[in-house]
């Protein structure tokens, strides 16, 4: 029996590339579950995609709605919020006069929570959670993670993290309010403010339950894409959004493990007495016993993970951004393999950089240049992804949908938020521009819009693989037009703020004489946030109702694209495809070539003799 199982093996191997263990169940469609291991703790890598989506839509809303709040503090200090009373409670106190004021501790603390759940449990989780559970199977021809039970622990750990959290913004002391890098003394003090209790350990273990959930999903996605590649399919010929799966998971498992660590001895400063971070503090008078400790050696544990981060939130989009821009371009991707090479020359210079956000800190200027000089060779890399889209567009057939959109959006995006940190990657000029507004609209544009372009771009261009329908093209354009007009307008003008030295993080300005002049502005950016978080809902709207209400995908290959997924049933089946495997036979970026049929040929229709006499392999 156990020769006969070993020849069934060896047979699966030879024809699809490796064992994928589907003959103990062959037909997909016949697979039996209930509601539960179907919709709740499933294994399936497309429900796990949807239940990343969906779980970061909810705290995209939550962290949106916390911005808006603050952005009408920073606007309209003046005016009345009582109506917000009923939500928020004590943090707002209302006087005599019935005029409602936020409190200035709920203030930082809208800003802390805002900035960690939007990097953390949106961009990072929401992102890269959803496209890749959704896209390496479908795209490398897999059934299925490697480990499926490993996967619905990265959601479930995830989820528990968000539960945690979420609890920790009703805590009578309020949540974590002490900046959402958390930095010592007032991360290390339960004493130094209000959120720094109860609140600040909630933090502390939903990030730490997080970081559980990142390090599962990501050694599932490095394996699945290095053991489970279907017949045929080299790395060579892997579509573009699998290699920035690929290193972004690999970024998150070098990375966050540091960030932890410094999370533990965080703990340690702040129940066991000791002073890994704490020396020399007082508080109202009194001389704490903590010595020896720096607070600089959190910031160099934090930053190692921060910058990585940024890269862990951005390279998914600009995965997803080069494969939309080639299928709507009916292009292939401008430079295949130099595109490859900057997202690992990315990946691999993304852990030499992160004392650049620490120019301030008393850092020695000597090894500051080291930092210096590998910030803008980082640059380099980008630059030819960015010119690599833009060529790719170049004389294209350029078809102008919601998804499109939000891919040239994000190279605009990119552009402009990127070259501000040129500016910001000299340490001279970072004297004067560090913790003002400039610092602000710089990493809201590179890291926080153009990422939600990204986003946006992944979710209107494969919703129908999703779920069978297609999203609202009208409410798609509308939610395009609107975001990216918005989005300049809010933070364009905080480059002038920040070079004026408007710090950032102030409860209001118009009591100094130096920035009160700046007041019609901040009403400016708080009224286009405002009409921007507008739309937002409107994109959540037209995302739920086009689940049940969409217009039905009526064929598998509705765009006209090359990558295996569009090979799978309409209807999702567990494993995938039904019968073996797809094999692979050519690239993902044979759009509009000579003497063929159509303007794309699929990645598993075989190459024509004269293809191979050419030796148009890419692979």
């Amino acid at each position: 029996m156990s020769e006969l199982h070993h020849d069934e093996t060896d047979v699966l191997i030879r024809e699809q590339g490796y064992n994928d263990h589907f003959h103990d169940h062959p037909h997909g469609d016949k697979y039996q579950s209930n509601f539960i291991t179907h919709y709740i703790f499933s294994q399936d890598h497309k429900i796990i995609a949807r239940q990343f989506l969906i779980t970061g839509i909810f705290w995209a809303i939550v962290g949106a709605s916390m911005s808006i709040i603050f952005r009408l503090q920073l606007g309209f200090p003046d005016d009345s919020v009582a109506w917000l009373k009923p939500l928020l409670g004590k943090w707002i106190t209302v006087n005599d006069a019935g005029i409602g004021s936020l409190n200035p501790d709920f203030y930082y603390a809208l800003v802390t929570m805002h900035g960690t759940i939007i990097v953390f449990f949106v961009l990072t989780a929401g992102l890269s959670g959803t496209f890749a559970n959704l896209l390496i199977p479908f795209q490398v021809g897999a059934r299925d993670m490697a480990s499926p039970f490993l996967n619905m622990l990265s959601y479930w750990f995830f989820f528990l993290a968000s539960v945690v959290m979420f609890i920790s913004l009703f805590l009578n002391t309020g949540p974590f309010s002490g900046g959402w890098t958390a930095y010592p003394p007032l991360s290390a003090l339960p004493e130094a403010s209000s959120g720094s209790g109860a609140g600040m350990t909630m933090w502390l273990v939903s990030l730490t339950l997080f970081v559980v959930s990142v390090l599962l999903g990501g050694i599932n996605y490095v394996t699945t894409v290095l053991n489970l590649r279907t017949k045929g399919m080299s790395m060579w010929r892997m579509p573009l959004t699998v290699w920035a799966l690929l290193v972004t998971a690999i970024l998150g498992i070098l990375s966050f493990p540091v960030l932890v660590s410094g999370f533990f001895l965080l703990m340690f400063d702040r129940g066991m007495g000791t002073s890994f971070y704490l020396s020399e503090i007082f508080v109202n008078g009194h001389a704490l016993e903590n010595v020896g400790g720096s607070p600089i050696l959190y910031q160099h544990l934090f930053w190692f993970l921060g910058h990585p981060e940024v890269y862990i939130i951005i390279l998914p989009a600009m995965g997803l951004v080069s494969e939309v821009l080639s299928v709507h371009s009916r292009k292939p991707i401008f430079g295949y393999k130099a595109m490859v090479y900057s997202i690992l020359a990315i990946g691999f210079l993304s852990f030499l950089v992160w004392a650049h956000h620490m120019f301030m800190s008393g850092v020695n200027p000597f090894i500051s240049n080291f930092f210096v000089i590998f910030t803008l060779i980082i640059a380099v890399p980008s630059a030819v992804k960015v010119f690599n889209w833009i060529s790719t567009l170049y004389k294209g057939n350029i078809r102008f949908t919601s998804a499109m959109l939000f891919a040239i959006g994000f190279v605009s995006m990119f552009i402009s938020g990127g070259l501000t940190g040129v500016f910001l990657g000299n340490s001279a000029l970072d004297i004067q521009l560090h913790d003002t507004y400039f610092i602000v609209a710089h990493f809201h544009i590179v890291m926080g819009i153009a990422a939600f372009f990204g986003m946006f771009a992944g979710v209107y261009h494969w919703f129908p693989r999703m779920y069978g329908r297609f999203m609202n093209e009208t409410m798609g354009r509308i939610h395009f037009w609107v975001t990216i007009v918005g989005a300049y307008a809010i933070f364009w003008p905080m480059h002038y703020m920040g070079m004026a030295g408007v710090p950032r993080r102030y409860y209001r300005f118009d009591t100094f004489d130096a920035f009160s002049h700046f007041h019609g502005l901040n009403q400016f950016i708080t009224i286009a946030a405002i009409i921007v978080f507008s739309v937002q809902i409107l994109f959540v709207f037209n995302f739920f109702y086009s689940i049940w209400k969409g217009k039905k995908m009526t064929t598998q290959n509705p765009w006209g694209a090359n990558t295996l997924e569009w090979t799978a049933p309409i209807k999702p089946i567990h494993g995938n495809w039904p019968g073996n495997l797809p094999t692979v036979h050519r690239w993902a970026y044979d759009y509009s070539k000579e003497d063929a049929e159509k303007d794309f040929i699929q990645q598993h229709i075989p190459m024509t003799e004269k293809e191979k006499a050419e030796g148009e392999d890419h692979g």
